[in-house]
């Protein structure tokens, strides 16, 4: 049987759901051992996002321009996208940038107001990504085929996610177990 083709993304978050998938622990041996991780922030060193993966498991809201070009290069190249966790499912804590109402705010705010010695707005290509005016949960700007969320998921809810994928079934998202927020 050939192995699935494993990608997990890292857009605007704090890595935590990405922690806890380490969380798998000794499941992860047996995880390896049916699938390739083709692309991922702590597996690999992979720089572009490639084809015909099958799960992709996203974490984290969409808040500049990079993050917005990947989730659409992933939908594009990817068979089975999950948001993983809850700022992929409702943009959660990045998201409380948008009470100051817009990218022009923030970035007054982060560099101007609270700079240290020599306050300056960043004025050179790619110092900063262009931020987008909102962040945003993945489902507003792509399809997403599944939604897990918890922040992070814990462990076992992700392994719950994934074993069935491997058998080629969608898996079942019922239960405070499975749905439960925060």
């Amino acid at each position: 049987m050939a192995k699935i083709k494993l990608a997990t993304i890292w857009l605007c978050g704090c890595s935590g759901c990405h922690m806890s998938f380490l969380d798998l622990d000794e499941w992860l041996l047996e995880l390896a051992e049916k699938v390739d991780v083709v692309y991922s922030p702590v597996a690999s060193d992979v720089k572009e996002y490639p084809e015909d993966v099958d799960v992709c498991l996203v974490e984290g809201g969409v808040a500049n321009e990079e993050n917005l070009e990947l989730i659409r290069i992933a939908r594009e190249r990817t068979k089975f996208l999950i948001s993983f966790g809850d700022c992929a499912v409702t943009a959660n804590v990045p998201a409380l940038r948008n009470m100051l109402g817009g990218a022009e705010p923030v970035l007054k705010r982060c560099y101007l107001e609270l700079g240290d010695a020599n306050p300056q707005l960043p004025n050179f290509p790619g110092i900063v990504p262009e931020l987008l005016d909102r962040v945003r949960p993945v489902h507003e700007l792509v399809h997403v085929d599944l939604f897990m969320p918890g922040c992070p998921p814990p462990a076992d809810r992700i392994q719950a996610t994934i074993e069935p994928l491997l058998r080629g079934e969608k898996p079942v998202m019922e239960g405070r177990e499975m749905i439960k927020f925060g």
